[in-house]
């Protein structure tokens, strides 16, 4: 199968031109015209799984490997050092980021995995509205996403109307409105402005809250004619 094909795919799925300016999704390595005997999906990609998977083999990563400007590209340095070893066996890589999370994964994660019913979706925002104990609900999150810990802001209290964004989405606070929302990689001034607004937040983990895009995407490419890998994610965080 060619790699343009594979991608005409991915557009008509997740439109490419639904993704953030700043964004890098899109083809990566490779061209269109190449020849690929399977795809392996991911969050991210690492030497070791380079170094599993034969030649011609199509990466498609949710994090564009290649994401700031290339002012160098030494071979001891990231992301050249796997560029190298991607080149070397022929692979190429496509990333599905901003535009994915816009059209599936915030309401795959949002439903499938933190079993909420969706009552609005606002671009990369997720709304349900209920009745919720908010220490409750907040240790079941933490149970259904395997969360070592969770940072929360904010009192106990009912909540009716939680949010959610996967990934790093505190910088979309503004524009939230719920009582509780949650997204990952929360920094202490995000955490601030939420207390100042009255706003419970709790970091469900930038990998743990998108660790499933492998299998939200995986659905919608059963039909392929070559197979299709659901790679093991990569934490690069260990907790100790």
């Amino acid at each position: 199968m060619k790699v343009g094909d594979i991608y005409q795919i991915l557009d008509t799925l997740s439109p490419f031109e639904l993704q953030e300016s700043w964004d890098n999704s899109g083809l990566l390595v490779g061209e269109t015209s190449q020849s690929v005997e399977r795809a392996v999906l991911s969050v991210d990609i690492d030497a070791a799984m380079i170094d599993e998977y034969e030649e011609s083999t199509l990466f498609i990563l949710h994090h564009p490997l290649i994401f700031s400007p290339l002012k160098r590209l030494l071979w001891s340095e990231y992301p050249a050092n796997l560029l190298r070893g991607m080149i070397r066996k022929n692979h190429a890589l496509i990333a599905l980021h901003t535009n994915f999370d816009r059209t599936h994964l915030n309401r795959y994660v949002f439903e499938k995995i933190l079993g909420f019913e969706t009552a609005e979706c606002e671009d990369f925002v997720c709304y349900a509205e209920g009745e919720w104990e908010s220490r409750t609900l907040l240790k079941e999150i933490k149970r259904k996403l395997n969360l070592p810990a969770m940072r929360v802001v904010g009192e106990n209290r009912t909540v009716k109307r939680v949010a959610m964004t996967t990934g790093a989405g505190a910088g979309l606070l503004d524009g939230v409105d719920a009582d509780l929302f949650l997204t990952g990689d929360i920094k202490f001034h995000d955490a601030m402005q939420a207390r100042s607004m009255g706003m419970m937040m709790a970091d469900i983990g930038h990998f743990e809250s998108e660790r499933h895009f492998a299998a939200a995407l995986g659905e919608n490419l059963k039909n392929l004619p070559i197979p299709v890998i659901i790679a093991q994610s990569i934490n690069p965080f260990t907790y100790i």
